[in-house]
């Protein structure tokens, strides 16, 4: 069953150093606010899970919190590279990232497996990928009903997945709506989840044609917090901030600019619950 508590309490609680951790959201409801709370809290060595890597992901691995990064995407939607990542794979700075790189249909699979109990997901997929050279993790399968040759993947079975939501009921009933992912399939597949949501409500109904209603008995912890997906979207509460995503490229470019950036916007922005004692490092990478 869900508790109602403030972001920085989840974040302490269910996500810690070495863990496998997945923040899902597909170029909509990202859980920025949460990645940030990350930062703030110091967390390293994480592998960190998502189909498409985008700003929040590169925060986190800019600021050394990630040692391995499972995805099958990554840059800044409608602009280009995400330089921080790029910066930790050519460089190491500020330390080495291993890549494990898979396909989107892989990915969707994978979590789909993960969220069955599965221990790897079957498809057809990888036919003249190159991939398989560099990924020990794609292996092939044979049907034992049609001998079909399948591509095979581990399943993702992340410690914790973090998503963001439209809205929560008092039990911790969460409702998405809009344009989704595989946020249900990543909670489904954790060990714990925490999901962070615009707003707590009485009663979720009437939901869209398009929405996602995850049951509290699915959920470890619900987190109020507005504008939990900014500069991303929530539909029904706030557009995308493109200017946002756009400025991102040349704040990435500069290590100098970056650790700036994060030390005005995150580290000295106010926590969402002023009372939370949960303590916060601001030592930067250098």
């Amino acid at each position: 069953m869900a508790d109602i508590v403030p972001l920085e309490e989840a974040i302490l609680r269910f996500v810690h150093d070495g863990d496998r951790l997945a923040l899902e959201g597909f170029t909509h409801l990202i859980p920025f606010a949460a990645g940030q709370e990350i930062i703030r809290q110091g967390r390293r060595d994480l592998t960190l899970i998502r189909m498409t890597p985008d700003l929040i992901y590169d925060q986190m691995i800019g600021m050394g919190c990630a040692s391995k990064l499972i995805f099958s995407w990554g840059g800044n939607p409608g602009v280009g590279s995400l330089h921080r990542l790029r910066d930790a794979v050519e460089h190491g700075w500020p330390r080495p990232i291993e890549l494990e790189e898979h396909s989107h249909a892989a990915m969707a699979n994978a979590f789909d497996a993960g969220a069955a109990g599965l221990p790897f997901a079957a498809f057809r997929g990888y036919v003249g990928s190159d991939l398989r050279r560099v990924n020990p993790n794609i292996a092939t399968v044979v049907c034992p009903f049609t001998g079909e040759a399948l591509a095979a993947v581990p399943a993702i079975r992340p410690d914790t997945s973090i998503i963001h939501a439209q809205r929560a009921d008092r039990d911790g009933n969460v409702l998405l709506e809009g344009i989704v992912g595989v946020q249900k399939q990543a909670v489904l597949a954790a060990t714990h989840a925490i999901v962070t949501v615009e707003e707590i409500v009485d009663d979720l109904a009437p939901p869209s044609v398009n929405a996602v209603v995850l049951p509290t008995w699915a959920i470890d912890a619900v987190c109020v917090v507005p504008g939990g997906a900014r500069p991303s979207y929530a539909f029904g509460y706030y557009d995308r901030d493109n200017v946002a995503y756009v400025a991102w490229d040349a704040i990435s470019r500069d290590r100098d600019r970056f650790l700036s950036w994060m030390d005005e916007h995150v580290f000295s922005a106010p926590a969402s619950d002023p009372a939370a004692t949960v303590p916060h490092t601001r030592e930067l990478p250098r």
